[in-house]
C-alpha cells in the first residue's frame, strides 16, 4: 500500500515530469477565459444566478445593520431599552436571513444545473472531437487517459461549477457589499484592512503559484493510473496465463503510489492557504476591536456601529477566508480544464479539399503507384510500392511479420496520408474523393474483432441502415455463424456484453465477418479477419465470400497461406517492398520467399 507519510517534496520546487506541463499565466487565463465561454452557453441560467446571487447577498448585508441598530435601541442606562424597536429590528433581521437563506437555496439548484449542462456540452465536445481525431493519436494515447479526460476531469470542473463558482460570486458581492458598509460606518477602521488584505493577498499568490504545478502532476498521475488499469483488465487473462499478477501489483503499487503522492502533495501545500488567510483575518479582527474601542471612548463610535462594524468585517474578511480554503479546489479544476482543453485543441483528421468530390457507384479498380510511407518521420516504412487491382480481383497480401501489410490498409482506407506516390480507385486520387464516400466504399473485417453492447442481429446490422432480418440471416449464413445463432436461447435476439465476452473469440470474428457481408461496399478488406477460426471454416467463408463478392475487389492480408491459394493475385512484401507477385502456382515455380514461407507452414 502506499505511504501516505512519504516526505512532500521540497516546497516551492517543481515537480518532476512536469515541465512539459507548465502553463504560463497567459495560458492560464486563456482557460478561464474558454470555461467563462461554456458557461455563457447558457446566459438565461447565468443572469438568473447572479440575480440571486445580488439579492441573497443584500439581504443577508443588512442583518448586521440591522442588529446595530437594535444594540443602540437597547440603550446604555438601566429601564432605557426601547422594546419595540428592538422586536421589530429582531423581526426584519429574521425576515432577512430566511429570504437570504432561501435564495441561497434556490442559488445552489441553478448552479447544479449550469454545471450539470456545461459537463453535459462538455462531454459532447470531447466525444465529438474524439470522433474527428486521426487514427494515430489513438495510436499514440492510452486508452484510459482518454477516459480519464472525459470522466473525472470533466467531473472535477463539474464539481467546481456548481459549488465553488457559487461561493467565489458570493463572496466577491459580500466582499464588495461589506467594505462599502464599513466605510459609511467608520472609514478610519477600514484602514486596518489596507494592512491586513494585501497581507492575504501576497500569502495566497505564493502558495497558489507553487501550488498549481501539483495540480497538474496529480491529473497526469490519474490519467496515467487509469491508463494503466484499463489495460491489464483488457489483457488480464494474458496476465493470467503468464502469471504475471504479482508482477503487475508491484507495478500497480507503484503507479498507485505515484498517484496518491501527486493527490496527497497538491492537498498538502494547497491546505496552508486557509489557516494562514484565517490567522491574518482573526488578527485584523483583533485590531478591530482595539481601535474600536478607542474611537468608543472618545465619542466617535457607537457600541451599535461598533457591532455591526465587527458583523460586517467577519463578513468582509470570512469569504476571503472561504476563497483560500477553496483555491485547492479551483486549482484542480484548472488543471482538468487544462487537460480537457488540450485534447480539444488536438488537430482533427486532415479535411477534404474544398473541390472533393464522392465517390458514386465505385467499380473497385484500385491502383498503388510508388507509394512510400513512414509512421515517424526519417523512418519509412512501405518503399515505392505499385500495383493494380482490377475490379472484382481478390488480392492477398503476405510477408512476414513487420513488413507492412497492415499499414498498406491504413493507406487504402485514409487512416493514413502516404509520404509520396499516388493511390487511386477508379482512376481518381483518393486524395480527391471525400474520405466518407471512400471509407463506405470499403467493408473492413480486422484480427481484433470489435463488438458492443446490444443483441446480435444489431451487432451484424451495424453498418447498414434499414436492412431486413432476412439479409443478416443470410450474412449470418455465409459466415459460417448462422447455426450456432440458432442454438442460442434468444437466437438473434441474445444479447452481446461487454465486447462478447460471452462468446468465443472464433465466433466473434464469424459476427464481424457476417456484418461486412452486409454492407453495399464494392471492396472488402481483410486483415487477418479468419485468424481465430479453423482452416476448414475459413475455406468455406472465402467460398461464399467469393460468391457474396463477385465483381467486387477484395484485400486480403493472411498469414495462413493456404488459404489464398485461390486468389487472383499474391503480393509478397518484404521490409515494405513487393518482392515478389504473381498467383499461387506462379509463385511455387520461382521457388523464392513466397515458396520458402509457403513450405515453412507445413514442415
Amino acid at each position: 500500500m502506499p505511504k501516505m507519510g512519504n516526505a512532500p517534496p521540497s516546497f516551492g520546487s517543481a515537480p518532476q515530469g512536469t515541465a512539459h506541463q507548465r502553463v504560463t499565466p497567459g495560458r492560464k487565463r486563456a482557460t478561464l477565459l474558454r470555461l467563462c465561454r461554456y458557461v455563457m452557453r447558457f446566459r438565461f441560467w447565468v443572469i438568473l444566478a447572479l440575480s440571486l446571487t445580488v439579492l441573497s447577498n443584500y439581504f443577508g448585508l443588512m442583518g448586521p445593520y440591522l442588529s446595530g441598530l437594535a444594540v443602540d435601541s437597547i440603550g446604555s442606562e438601566a429601564g432605557a431599552v426601547r422594546f419595540p424597536l428592538v422586536f421589530r429590528y429582531c423581526l426584519f433581521m429574521a425576515l432577512f436571513y430566511v429570504a437570504s437563506a432561501l435564495l441561497s437555496y434556490l442559488l445552489s439548484m441553478i448552479m447544479i444545473t449550469i454545471s450539470r449542462k456545461v459537463t453535459y456540452q462538455m462531454r459532447s465536445d470531447i466525444f465529438s472531437k474524439l470522433s474527428s481525431l486521426p487514427v494515430g493519436y489513438f495510436d499514440t494515447h492510452q486508452a484510459g487517459d482518454i477516459i480519464s479526460r472525459i470522466s473525472y476531469d470533466t467531473d472535477t470542473i463539474n464539481s467546481s461549477l456548481s459549488t465553488d463558482l457559487v461561493q467565489v460570486l458570493a463572496s466577491i458581492i459580500t466582499v464588495g457589499g461589506s467594505l462599502g458598509m464599513m466605510i459609511a460606518i467608520s472609514p478610519r477602521l477600514v484602514l486596518v484592512f489596507l494592512i491586513t488584505v494585501p497581507l492575504s493577498i501576497c500569502i495566497t499568490r505564493f502558495i497558489t503559484s507553487r501550488t498549481r504545478p501539483l495540480f497538474r502532476l496529480r491529473s497526469l498521475k490519474i490519467g496515467q493510473l487509469n491508463g494503466f488499469t484499463e489495460e491489464n483488465i483488457t489483457g488480464l487473462k494474458t496476465l493470467q496465463s503468464y502469471c504475471q499478477e504479482e508482477h503487475t501489483i508491484r507495478k500497480l503499487d507503484q503507479v498507485n503510489d505515484e498517484t496518491v503522492n501527486a493527490y496527497y502533495n497538491a492537498e498538502y501545500y494547497s491546505s496552508r492557504v486557509g489557516p494562514s488567510v484565517n490567522f491574518i483575518n482573526n488578527l485584523s479582527l483583533a485590531l478591530i476591536t482595539v481601535f474600536g474601542a478607542i474611537l468608543f471612548m472618545q465619542g466617535k463610535m457607537s457600541v451599535g456601529n461598533i457591532s455591526s462594524f465587527v458583523l460586517y468585517s467577519r463578513k468582509f474578511s470570512g469569504p476571503i477566508n472561504e476563497i483560500a480554503n477553496i483555491i485547492g479546489e479551483l486549482q484542480s479544476a484548472l488543471a482538468a480544464a487544462e487537460r480537457v482543453f488540450r485534447l480539444l485543441d488536438e488537430e482533427p483528421e486532415k479535411a477534404d479539399s474544398p473541390q472533393a468530390l464522392p465517390l458514386h457507384d465505385p467499380q473497385g479498380d484500385v491502383e498503388l503507384q510508388d507509394v512510400s510511407f513512414g509512421y515517424e518521420e526519417g523512418k519509412t516504412i512501405l518503399h515505392h510500392l505499385s500495383l493494380h487491382a482490377p475490379p472484382g480481383s481478390m488480392i492477398a497480401i503476405v510477408g512476414p511479420t513487420g513488413a507492412g501489410k497492415t499499414t498498406l490498409i491504413n493507406l487504402l482506407m485514409r487512416f493514413y496520408d502516404k509520404d509520396s506516390g499516388e493511390i487511386k480507385v477508379d482512376g481518381h486520387s483518393i486524395y480527391d474523393l471525400q474520405r466518407k464516400s471512400l471509407r463506405l466504399a470499403y467493408s473492413m473485417v480486422l484480427q481484433d474483432t470489435w463488438l458492443f453492447y446490444g443483441t446480435i442481429y444489431e451487432n451484424i446490422a451495424y453498418g447498414k441502415q434499414g436492412i431486413t432480418r432476412e439479409e443478416v440471416i443470410e450474412a449470418a449464413k455465409a459466415a459460417k455463424i448462422h447455426s450456432y445463432i440458432q442454438r442460442l436461447p434468444q437466437g438473434y435476439d441474445t444479447l452481446l456484453t461487454d465486447d462478447g465476452t460471452n462468446i468465443s473469440k472464433g465466433q466473434k470474428q464469424l459476427l464481424t465477418i457476417a456484418r461486412a457481408m452486409v454492407m453495399d461496399s464494392h471492396m472488402l478488406i481483410l486483415d487477418e479477419a479468419t485468424s481465430n477460426v479453423d482452416t476448414r471454416t475459413e475455406m468455406q467463408i472465402q467460398e461464399a465470400m467469393r460468391r457474396l463478392m463477385e465483381n467486387k475487389t477484395c484485400f486480403v492480408v493472411a498469414h495462413r497461406l493456404s488459404t489464398i491459394r485461390g486468389a487472383d493475385l499474391i503480393l509478397v512484401v518484404r521490409d515494405g517492398n513487393v518482392v515478389e507477385s504473381g498467383t499461387h502456382e506462379e509463385l511455387m515455380k520461382k521457388r523464392g520467399f513466397y515458396r520458402e514461407l509457403y513450405e515453412a507452414q507445413f514442415k
